[in-house]
């Protein structure tokens, strides 16, 4: 099947069921027909609840009955500072203001984000979050090994959310449900209480995410959650959010979205604040927003875009996307679709076993 329609079929697929919601349903049917329409509001039908504690927003992850905050805590931002102190310092600081999901990945600066993390998840800390990390391996005992691995660097006895990480090749999804896959290994793990949900993530092409989507159902295996690029250029260029968001949500699998400033290129576009960038990916219906927050004042910066936060009115969100539209169209400021640069398993094939 040729990728524009695989991706029809798929998008077609979600707007049938839900075509009643309007937007959702224009969105998904017309994703390739290159319409502009806006971002899926929060409010979807289906989407989050989110309701308000203190100076956190919560929002509901999928169908799991978790609430985690509006705002995730990047993790291979806190692998990169100078002294072990300093990330920790980040990590507490983040939990203290309410922020609850705290990401990570077992390749994260050679492990050093998943360790920092650790480390500050002591002094009962752990108790206060849910805790995500993934996984690179491919192959059940790979990926069993990375699982225990990351247990043990993050100084816990289970972790709340473990992810297929770098599902960004057509075949990763075979991959991953063969006989000997790593979602055996996952599956193993969730039994003996090492792991209470499975997701997967990815940067590279909204077709990768559906064909895992595929393969899943094939398997009857529903996923928790998903991972993915949601921000002002993506709306544009082989886009998650229209191809992608709707059939998330129609199954009932939680939006996580990433990269909401591009890793920090969206703004060198000119044509976007940071702020704007965080209520863009906020007023779509994911479950949470992860973003780096190396420092202290980037971390005041992800709370101030919460406090601040109103979902985006539709004629906003159109005139964002008519301010980017340039900008966007060949996927500069969006590199980790583009090119290999962010693709560490591409740089280390043996982590995929």
């Amino acid at each position: 099947m040729e990728r524009r329609d695989f991706l029809k079929t798929m998008s077609a697929g979600a707007g049938a069921s839900v075509a009643a919601t309007g937007l959702l349903g224009s969105v998904a049917t017309t994703a390739l027909a290159g319409q502009q329409t806006p971002a899926l509001p929060a409010s979807t039908p289906g989407a989050p609840e989110e309701t308000v504690r203190g100076e956190m927003r919560y929002r509901t992850l999928g169908r799991t009955g978790e609430r985690v905050s509006l705002i995730g805590l990047g993790g291979y931002h806190v692998g990169i500072q100078k002294t072990p102190q300093e990330s920790i310092r980040i990590i507490r600081t983040a939990v203290d203001h309410g922020v609850n999901f705290l990401d990570n990945s077992w390749d994260y600066n050679r492990g050093q984000s998943e360790i920092r993390m650790g480390e500050a998840m002591r002094d009962g800390y752990r108790a206060k979050v849910f805790l995500m990390t993934k996984v690179d391996g491919r192959t059940k005992a790979l990926a069993a090994r990375q699982i225990d691995e990351s247990l043990k660097r993050l100084q816990t006895d289970h972790i709340d959310l473990v992810q297929h990480h770098e599902v960004i090749r057509l075949e990763d999804p075979d991959l991953i449900f063969a006989a000997d896959g790593a979602m055996q290994a996952f599956l193993d793990a969730k039994q003996a209480g090492k792991l209470r949900f499975i997701g997967f993530t990815g940067h590279k092409d909204p077709l990768v995410h559906l064909r895992m989507l595929q393969i899943a159902a094939s398997h009857n295996f529903h996923f928790d959650a998903l991972q993915m690029p949601l921000n002002v250029m993506d709306a544009h260029f082989r886009s998650f959010g229209r191809n992608v968001v709707p059939v998330a949500i129609e199954q009932g699998v939680a939006v996580l979205g990433m990269k909401p400033l591009g890793s920090g290129a969206i703004l060198k576009s000119r044509t976007v604040t940071p702020i704007e960038c965080l209520h863009y990916a906020m007023s779509l219906p994911t479950s949470t927003v992860i973003t780096g927050m190396d420092s202290l004042e980037i971390l005041d910066q992800g709370l101030k875009a919460v406090q601040t936060f109103r979902p985006l009115s539709h004629q906003q969100v159109a005139e964002l996307l008519q301010r980017t539209t340039q900008a966007a169209s060949e996927g500069q400021f969006e590199r980790f679709k583009t090119t290999s640069q962010f693709d560490a398993t591409a740089r280390h094939p043996e982590w995929l076993g």
